[in-house]
């Protein structure tokens, strides 16, 4: 149930799409999301301001945020393995270094989603993933 939010100030389609890609594999991959769990929002040529030296990272204008939103309950082992895996994937579908990848996850629970029709479904059914 994972909602990604991916920002990046030079991307077109292909490289969105790519980068979409790439944080849904490493979701499936490094902490087993179901395959069809696939909802984002990606946008490119927007202004991202960022400090392109910060805790000694060289960034440049091919940084990407990825903001992640999804359930609680992951242990720090987990999201260490999330934050490599998408950085790894980043650079493999798309060319995107890895000093350029920004992760952020925020976590909520099950009454925080609602899929449509005005109703938290999380609420009634066995939740997924």
């Amino acid at each position: 149930m994972p909602l990604v939010r991916i920002d990046a100030i030079r991307a077109d389609q292909k490289r969105l799409e790519g980068l979409g890609r790439a944080v849904h594999d490493a979701l499936v991959q490094a902490i087993g999301i179901p395959e069809d769990d696939l909802f984002q929002v990606l946008n490119g040529g927007g202004a991202i301001r960022y400090d392109d030296g910060y805790l000694g990272i060289r960034r440049d204008d091919d940084f990407v945020v990825f903001g992640i939103t999804m359930r609680s309950g992951r242990t720090p082992e987990q999201k260490q393995n999330l934050y490599r895996r998408i950085a790894e994937l980043a650079h493999e579908y798309t060319g995107t270094e890895p000093r350029n990848v920004f992760v952020s996850i925020t976590e909520n629970e099950f009454v925080d989603w609602s899929f449509g029709e005005g109703v938290a479904q999380y609420l009634d059914a066995a939740p997924r993933t």
